[in-house]
């Protein structure tokens, strides 16, 4: 059945202009909020749905300038022959170039065969649905999809309001599990008048003294309602349709009140079953009402797993749980900007499906800092709740994200890094120096609006600790590195960085006398950092150290390192900029 080729909307509530070419699977839509995702998924409900009127206000227009149309476009493919139909459509069939996404007016003999459809909204909030064709514009000639058209190509809708789907209402998905149709229009014609009857025998005793009042009133106006008026259900009110039944469990119990997850899980795989007359499915906020184990069951009855994909899903998600599962090739970034929205395929290389992965919280949000290792993080989380308390707002409340590159060789951060930046995201390295990457590639990192913080002089980080805080604050890292490990293995660590030259005893000795010159401190940090065995190489271990001891010690601290400090955390603050 029919798949959505291309969507073009302009002047549509926060959308100034957007083209997009989704795939024929699933779709699935992330980004911060307010990027327009949910206008997107409504757009097309709203151009597609089986709806005879929608109601727009001036809030639906872009920036409430009434005077721009709203135009929302979607080229329809795939069609059945009914849709191809020369003498209903023939003057509308248009082609479309797969390869290049481009929508030509006349069908091309190497171009798919196509439908757009329009919906136009004018200052007067008048919706106005037609075929695209600038053959019949010429002609002078207009015209929609047929009514049994369009019901037939309207969007599944699963969102909070999805128990609608639950009874044999038009447009729900139980009309379109089977050719089966409801006529029980007899029977249910019989137990409205039963009912209307029932009542009316019962109604005199508790409304007596209202009706002999409206009798008498009618006898003095001289208007003929007869001697015996009665209160009985309105015969306008009480009527019976396909759309009064519903599904209900074994108990009798309407199936409507079943959770929102369950609901949305339920009409994803009726849906499903009904793919033969409806292909095209609406989720906005995938995760609404669903644990993480059932999030992985919806998208499977969606179809996300499969070659072949038995829906077209348009979606949306805040959730790392649907990102982990989804493959780059069905997830769009949504980059907003004043004048056009765009959707970015996510892709799917190796580099990318690994950073989905792994980092998938670093997709929702609006800037991404891509730490060296585990003490980078560590030290930025510690930080951050320091500042915290001590009245700033936190970096994660402005959406910064933090990725652990887990070390490696010198150029995997910006390997990492590129690959946010290349999506669009606000991009960062926090990284040591100790090793320094590949010059041409940084260059271009930082060249494409990435930010690159290094530690100074070709440290890492622990040297910059040892080298930049004050003597209290040294002796502290000491005495937390002995807390956490020992003494025993803090003194090998030294006597092996130093060659056996020096000890733990002999550092102690030096911060009770003059404090712990230059040279100690440098080799602190070399046994600090050991391969395997680093004393705070754990985003907790480091997180504390940063929060404890950095913090308070910063201000009295290495103006230097302290610059690179505030270098990372101003960058962060605006994240939202």
């Amino acid at each position: 059945m029919a798949r959505i080729r291309a969507i073009e909307i302009t002047n549509f509530r926060g959308i100034k202009e957007f083209v997009w070419i989704p795939s024929p699977g699933l779709n699935c839509l992330i980004g911060p909020g307010d990027s327009g995702k949910s206008s997107i998924l409504d757009a097309i409900d709203f151009c597609l749905g089986a709806r005879r009127n929608i109601q727009f206000t001036d809030a639906d227009f872009h920036r409430l300038v009434v005077e721009t149309p709203i135009s929302i476009s979607v080229t329809i493919g795939e069609l059945d022959d009914g849709l191809k139909n020369l003498d209903a459509y023939g003057m509308y069939l248009r082609g479309f170039d797969a390869r290049s996404g481009t929508i030509e007016d006349e069908p091309e003999k190497d171009a798919e065969t196509v439908l757009t459809v329009r919906l136009t909204v004018a200052s007067d909030l008048e919706p106005s649905w037609a075929l695209v064709s600038k053959r019949a514009e010429a002609q002078g000639q207009t015209r929609n999809l047929s009514w049994g058209d369009r019901a037939r190509l309207a969007p599944t809708r699963i969102d909070a309001m999805a128990d609608y789907h639950l009874g044999w209402r038009r447009g729900s998905v139980l009309n379109r599990v089977s050719e089966e149709r409801v006529d029980a229009s007899a029977e249910l014609a019989k137990v409205a008048r039963d009912a209307r009857a029932a009542f009316g025998d019962k109604a005199h005793d508790q409304l007596g003294e209202t009706l002999e009042i409206v009798a008498a009133t009618a006898r003095e106006l001289g208007v003929p309602i007869g001697e015996n008026v009665k209160a009985m259900l309105d015969a306008y009110s009480v009527s019976f349709s396909g759309g009064t039944i519903s599904l209900h469990n074994e108990e009798g119990i309407p199936l409507r009140g079943l959770g929102v997850g369950s609901t949305r899980l339920l009409i994803a795989g009726l849906q499903r079953k009904a793919s033969e007359q409806a292909t095209i499915v609406l989720i906005d906020e995938l995760e609404h009402g669903l644990e993480p184990h059932r999030i992985v069951r919806l998208l499977d009855s969606l179809g996300a797993k499969e070659t072949d994909p038995p829906l077209q899903v348009f979606m949306s998600t805040h959730s790392p749980v649907a990102l982990r599962e989804l493959s780059g090739s069905q997830l769009f970034v949504m980059r907003p900007s004043a004048d056009k929205h765009e959707a970015l395929n996510v892709g799917a290389s190796n580099d990318m499906q690994s950073a989905i992965r792994l980092y998938p919280d670093a997709f929702l949000a609006p800037s991404v800092i891509v730490c060296e290792g585990a003490s980078e993080v560590g030290f930025i989380r510690g930080l951050d709740q320091y500042r915290s308390v001590n009245g700033q707002t936190s970096i994660s409340a402005k959406g910064a994200s933090l990725v652990d590159c887990g070390g490696g060789e010198a150029d995997r951060c910006l390997k990492r890094a590129s690959v946010f930046n290349s999506l669009g995201y606000r991009t960062a390295i926090v990284r040591d120096d100790d090793t320094k990457p590949t010059e041409a590639l940084e260059t271009t990192f930082i060249d494409s609006g990435g930010k690159v913080v290094a530690w100074r002089d070709g440290r890492a980080l622990e040297d910059e600790l040892f080298l930049s805080l004050t003597a209290d604050g040294v002796s502290k890292l000491i005495i937390r590195a002995i807390d956490l490990h020992g003494e025993d293995l803090i003194s090998d660590h030294i006597k092996s960085a130093s060659k056996n030259a020096r000890d733990l005893d002999a550092i102690l000795t030096e911060a009770l006398g003059d404090g712990i010159p230059i040279e100690s401190r440098k080799l602190l940090g070399k046994a600090a950092r050991m391969k395997r065995a680093g004393w705070f190489k754990s985003v907790t271990w480091m997180e504390d150290v940063a929060r404890d001891i950095v913090g308070p010690d910063l201000k009295d601290a290495d103006k230097g390192f302290g610059r690179l400090v505030d270098d990372i955390f101003v960058w962060a603050s605006n994240a939202g900029r």
